[in-house]
């Protein structure tokens, strides 16, 4: 039933223009029309080069004896310890070596260590201290300044400095020499110093003890006065002279040279 306030031309009406009032439907649309932008050719063929060398390089793998061959080997410097290298790296370090504290060093006497003249220097100096080294040598007695000052005063007593090396026997030893009393010769002073040490260690236990301690001059003379060495047994020391003995050098047909 309709209200009674309400006409059917006015309901009518309104309808009529609600339906007048509805949009009309929009118009369908036309695409736009894509734009294609086509590379000029010779830069699409650089782009496809590229590619290829691209995959070309990945796809090549370098052997080892290549990659080996590549490498610069750095020269190798040897650094002391504690150097500072020329390019300022790291110093090397110091090395230690680490000692047991019960482990002693062993001690070292120089003072021990000498050296003797051998035959031919001897005779190549050719003088009277030459002599009375060899003399020492042969026997195997120590060549000290003891030993050597008394043979030296020895000789003068037997025969004087200036010709000291007389028919090559200084000391006038007889054993050897062909002649009693001392009066026998040598054929050269190296023979007379050889059989004069042979002589000494024959005979003369007391020269020989004096010579081998090689300590006192004056000790080892008064053995020589106290020995059959000379009958006169040099007056017990009365005539055997201290000072110093002058050294004088034998002619060279002396030493047999």
């Amino acid at each position: 039933m309709q209200p009674a306030s309400v006409t059917p031309g006015a309901r009518g009406r309104r309808s009529a223009g609600r339906r007048t009032a509805a949009p009309a439907p929009a118009p369908a649309r036309t695409p736009a029309p894509r734009l294609v932008t086509r590379m000029p050719l010779r830069n699409r063929l650089g782009v496809t080069l590229a590619l290829v060398a691209l995959v070309a390089g990945f796809s090549i793998v370098p052997t080892d004896a290549a990659l080996a061959a590549t490498v610069l080997a750095a020269p190798v410097s040897t650094l002391a310890p504690g150097e500072t290298p020329v390019d300022g790296g790291p110093a090397e370090p110091d090395q230690r070596l680490a000692v047991d504290a019960t482990i002693a060093a062993p001690v070292i006497d120089r003072d021990t260590i000498g050296a003797t003249d051998g035959l031919q220097t001897l005779a190549n100096v050719g003088t009277n201290e030459s002599w009375a080294k060899l003399v020492l040598m042969f026997g195997g007695w120590p060549q000290t300044d003891a030993n050597v000052t008394v043979m030296l005063r020895w000789m003068r007593q037997e025969n004087g400095p200036p010709d000291w090396w007389n028919r090559n026997n200084p000391l006038n030893n007889g054993y050897g020499s062909g002649g009693g009393a001392g009066l026998g010769s040598y054929p050269d002073l190296v023979s007379a110093a050889e059989y004069c040490a042979k002589n000494l260690q024959r005979g003369y236990p007391g020269i020989v003890a004096g010579l081998q301690a090689g300590t006192s001059a004056d000790a080892t003379a008064a053995a020589i006065w106290a020995s059959p060495w000379a009958t006169s047994h040099y007056a017990n020391g009365a005539h055997w002279s201290t000072r110093p003995v002058e050294i004088v050098q034998a002619p060279a047909s002396a030493w047999g040279q």
